[in-house]
């Protein structure tokens, strides 16, 4: 430990030293010396030396060594914190930015992961005076400065609720404010050069980092919070500045949504880039951010069609905030769309395509039950903005592909919509009436695996055929003016009806004996008595709902079985009555 004459002859040889003789010993006994005076608590005389015009030469050749240890107290909130933002900001203003550069991104680099939010905070208002006083270079500066910063941000859980964003444990939305204020003034740079003649190929390299820096923020933080207009939480706020930030950079929306495979600039990972053009299409089109700046030429249709590749990327997500964005981006961009007009041929683009699939596996696997109920609203909005054909189509391939018995039976609810449609005059058209009617039918009328057929799951789709059977047979005046299309379905119907007799019987065979097994089961006391008396339970085989019925109580058991069994009367009934309203047309013809 050096005594105060010790020091002071140090601090006076540096002073007689030009600044090339510096050694690397002498910026590590200006550290030494620096942080000593932070531990024993002595801010006011560490400020007094670096403002001290007699050091004005040596703070700004070593300045830099302690801009680390006085930001650590700035964050610890230590006594004396109005001394240490003193002293940073002499050094700030003092020392070399291009060094001064150095050290605040090597901070950045190595921050203390649970500091993150404290660090940067306090860091942003200097980082911002050090960019300010670059000439050279500052474009490139300014975005690997940001980069830095957001890779470091990128480690903070997002909060997703009101109450979490209020709370800000973390400290992600005081950051993402603070960004925006460290921005602006870079923002302001590219405002004063846009269209300019003047401008150079350095104000264009910092307009690039600024959209580099907007799009790394809708992918994230955006992407994963929960963003609502009525809200104004500071994550809404922060997805504003960044839309305003782009409309004042002049960056045009269309070229980056709808044209970006023209760009020749890489602005990231295709994967990453095509998130955040996601979020930016949901804060454009959903929240309507800065649509007033987005040109009114391009078609409804076309939009939809732009969009689809970002709906896709969402609802093929499993994350909740990426399934509420891609559902109500869907939404809005059909909302527009006048019903019955798209045609056909859009069915055929890869991008309606993923959707699609992707959307079904919204509605039958997500566990979440407000996101299957919206995607099932937005899944018959998609329905409805068909025209006949496309409909048509569209039936016929959910029919043969999605192999869900749910999406099956509302699929041939809507046949049977499109068909009472078409009887009405004015609506007639051979999709729904005529020919093609028939190769619907077919597929509705249809038992892929014969007798074995596991009725009990199929059974939402055995019903709504059975529904749609009875009404076609009740309004077969216009079908019966085609011979050979009343033929072929009274074909369809007469083999359809004898297999699923068939059916019915064996299942109703087979799920009496297991209720009467599961009764007997019931009466005995103990579980090996149950294993010995029957050891191989048939029940296991069963599955109701992706749930094995082995795996459910015997009271469950029982009403899951009893249950089959009313529902297999409900099918001969609906059979009989069909039967019924055959013979009763056929008698009024004879």
């Amino acid at each position: 430990m050096m005594n105060e004459d010790q020091v002071k002859e140090i601090i006076q040889r540096w002073r007689n030293t030009q600044e090339d003789d510096l050694k690397p010993e002498d910026y590590q006994q200006f550290k030494t010396l620096g942080c000593a005076s932070l531990s024993e608590g002595e801010s006011q005389q560490l400020l007094k030396f670096i403002q001290d015009e007699k050091n004005q030469v040596i703070v700004k050749s070593m300045g830099c060594v302690i801009l680390a240890p006085l930001l650590n107290e700035v964050v610890k909130k230590a006594k004396g914190l109005d001394q240490y933002q003193a002293a940073i900001t002499h050094l700030t203003r003092t020392c070399r930015p291009n060094e001064l550069l150095d050290c605040m991104l090597e901070i950045i680099e190595g921050i203390d992961p649970g500091a993150i939010s404290e660090t940067i905070l306090a860091l942003l208002p200097h980082l911002q005076s050090v960019l300010l006083r670059l000439d050279e270079g500052k474009a490139a500066c300014v975005g690997s400065t940001l980069s830095a910063l957001q890779k470091q941000l990128s480690r903070l859980p997002v909060p997703y609720t009101e109450q979490q964003e209020e709370a800000d444990e973390y400290g992600l939305c005081r950051c993402s404010a603070a960004l925006t204020v460290f921005t602006e003034p870079f923002v302001e740079e590219v405002k004063r050069t846009d269209g300019n003649c003047a401008a150079t190929a350095e104000d264009e390299e910092l307009k690039i980092e600024l959209l580099k820096f907007c799009m790394r923020s809708l992918r994230e933080p955006l992407l994963e919070a929960e963003l609502k207009h009525d809200r104004r939480s500071p994550l809404w706020l922060f997805a504003v500045e960044i839309m305003v930030t782009l409309s004042a950079i002049k960056e045009p929306l269309p070229e980056l949504l709808f044209f970006s495979s023209l760009r020749k600039n890489i602005l990231m990972d295709n994967n990453q880039f095509k998130e955040a053009r996601a979020c930016l299409a949901y804060l454009l089109f959903v929240q309507l951010i800065t649509i007033d700046n987005f040109p009114a030429v391009f078609s409804h249709v076309f939009i939809l069609q732009c969009n689809m590749e970002y709906i896709s990327q969402l609802l093929s997500s499993k994350k909740e905030s990426h399934l509420l964005k891609g559902l109500a981006l869907f939404t809005k961009s059909l909302e527009r769309v006048q019903d019955n007009s798209l045609p056909v041929s859009l069915l055929d683009l890869k991008s309606f395509y993923s959707v699609t699939q992707n959307l079904q596996r919204v509605l039958t696997d997500c566990p979440i039950q407000h996101l299957r109920e919206s995607g099932l609203q937005v899944f018959q909005v998609f329905i409805n903005k068909l025209d006949a054909e496309a409909k048509h189509k569209f039936f016929r391939c959910m029919l043969k592909t999605s192999n869900h018995a749910g999406i099956e039976s509302y699929i041939i609810k809507n046949i049977r919509n499109q068909f009472e449609l078409s009887m009405k005059w004015g609506n007639a058209n051979e999709w729904f009436l005529g020919t093609e009617f028939i190769s619907l039918m077919t597929l509705v009328l249809c038992l892929p695996q014969g007798a074995q057929t596991d009725l009990l799951s199929s059974m939402d789709k055995v019903m709504e055929s059975l529904n749609l059977l009875r009404y076609v047979l009740i309004r077969d005046e216009e079908l019966r003016t085609n011979e050979d299309v009343w033929e072929e379905l009274c074909r369809i119907k007469e083999e359809y009806l004898k297999m699923l007799r068939v059916c019915i019987s064996i299942s109703r065979a087979y799920y009496s004996s297991e209720l009467k097994a599961l009764r007997e089961d019931q009466k005995l006391k103990a579980k090996e008595a149950r294993d010995a008396a029957r050891p191989t339970k048939l029940v296991k085989s069963i599955t109701v709902r992706k749930e094995k019925v082995s795996n459910m109580s015997p009271e469950v058991q029982h009403q899951v079985l009893q249950s089959a069994l009313v529902t297999f009367d409900l099918m001969e009934s609906l059979i009989v009555r069909i039967e019924e309203i055959t013979e009763e047309k056929q008698n009024k013809l004879n």
